[in-house]
Order: C-alpha cells, then sequence, then structure tokens
C-alpha cells in the first residue's frame, strides 16, 4: 500500500519508541521525520526523472537508519496540500512530544517540497528546540508568495548554487517573527541542479546527521 494512513504514522510512533526504549535509553534516541520532494508524489519510485535519474527514496531513508536513527516518513499523494500536511506532520511531532521526546532529539528533513511543508512545521509548530533542515527549497520570492513562513528551531539550510533553487535563505532568517535558536547555511558545488536532492550524496547526508545529533558547530 503506497500511502501510509495518519492513524497509521501514529500507531507507528507509538510502536518505535516502545522498541526503542526497551533497548537505548531515551537520551540516545534520535527521530528524523523525512519529507520527501514533489517528483515522488507524482511518480512511482521505479520511474527515473529524465534528466535526475531514480528518486532514491529508500537509499536515503536506509542511510538515517543504518546509523541508528528512527525514520518516520512515507509516500504522499499527488498534488498534496502544503499547509495541510504541514498540520499532519506537526502532529507526528507532537505525539513524540507527549511520549517524552525531548524536542531537540527530533529532526525535521525536507527536500524541495518537502522542505516547504518542514518550514511550514517550523511555523506553526513555533517550538525554537526542534531541529530542521531545509534542502533546496528557498527563493527570495518566497518573501513576498509565501510571507506567512516564519523561521522558528534549529535551522540548517542546504543548497546546491547550480539549482533553481540555489538562494541563500539568510534574508528568510533576517524577517522571521519567531525564535531562530540556531541557523547553519551550506552552499554545495556538486554541478547537479536539482537532481543533487534524488540521490544519498554524503555532502548533504552527513551534514543532516550531525545536526540531528545536535552537533551544531561542525565545518
Amino acid at each position: 500500500m503506497r500511502i501510509i494512513t495518519g492513524l497509521l504514522i501514529i500507531i507507528l510512533i507509538q510502536s518505535v519508541i516502545a522498541f526503542s526504549q526497551s533497548t537505548k535509553t531515551g537520551s540516545e534516541v534520535d527521530y528524523i521525520i523525512f519529507l520527501h520532494n514533489r517528483f515522488i508524489e507524482e511518480n512511482d519510485l521505479s520511474i527515473e526523472h529524465p534528466e535526475y535519474g531514480k528518486a532514491e527514496y529508500h537509499e536515503i531513508l536506509n542511510e538515517f537508519r543504518k546509523e541508528g536513527f528512527i525514520v518516520i516518513s512515507e509516500i504522499r499523494p499527488a498534488n498534496t496540500d502544503w499547509k495541510k500536511y504541514s498540520v499532519k506532520t506537526i502532529a507526528q511531532v507532537d505525539s513524540l512530544l507527549k511520549l517524552g521526546i525531548r524536542p531537540d532529539h527530533i529532526t525535521v528533513i525536507g527536500l524541495s517540497k518537502g522542505g516547504y511543508i518542514a518550514q511550514y512545521v517550523s511555523t506553526f509548530l513555533a517550538n525554537p528546540d526542534v531541529n530542521y533542515v531545509f534542502i533546496g527549497c528557498y527563493q527570495d520570492a518566497d518573501l513576498t508568495d509565501a510571507p506567512e513562513i516564519n523561521f522558528c528551531g534549529n535551522i540548517l539550510s542546504i543548497y546546491e548554487k547550480s539549482d533553481f533553487y540555489g538562494v541563500s535563505a539568510v534574508r528568510r532568517v533576517e524577517t522571521s517573527k519567531l525564535k531562530v535558536t540556531r541557523f547553519k547555511e551550506i552552499e554545495l558545488h556538486t554541478n547537479l541542479k536539482h537532481g543533487f536532492l534524488y540521490k544519498p550524496l554524503p555532502e548533504w547526508i552527513e551534514p543532516c546527521k550531525k545536526w540531528a545529533r545536535r552537533i551544531y558547530d561542525f565545518r
């Protein structure tokens, strides 16, 4: 079944927490909520993008899982509403918080459209201690096209210089009305355009892992 319902996601969260707490202490467990790009919404995983190739969704998730992260993710239905899905994601974060998971042990990672959803999660959740990684998902036009977005939390922004979305998000940080506890930004030079986020490249995967482990001062 391609789409996991909201209720099943909540049950899954409770199950993975119960398992992880039986094997590790709460302070040792780190959670990633992963939000994929738009192409995966619109195409089966067997279909390759004509320019960027295969969207390696499961390979990306496995990169985090093999490092011990508890990963929560699903493939969204086509034409998912950004704001509505952010509410669903906030419910997932709230479920973790209510079960005693510390907010800085929760990282929301979003790629492209998933990154915009993550930005809305940051805005509406308004918890300054949750971690976020926004990847390939900002343009200066967003300041006027989506003025309701306000960054909040520990924010890592990653963009590829050759990408259409290869723009620094500093201006969004400067205009945000909520508390940005930490902000770090990485400019990549893979020359892969938007295709850089289709594969689990160490250039962006490794910074995500560090951020999710609360290693905020890496170079």
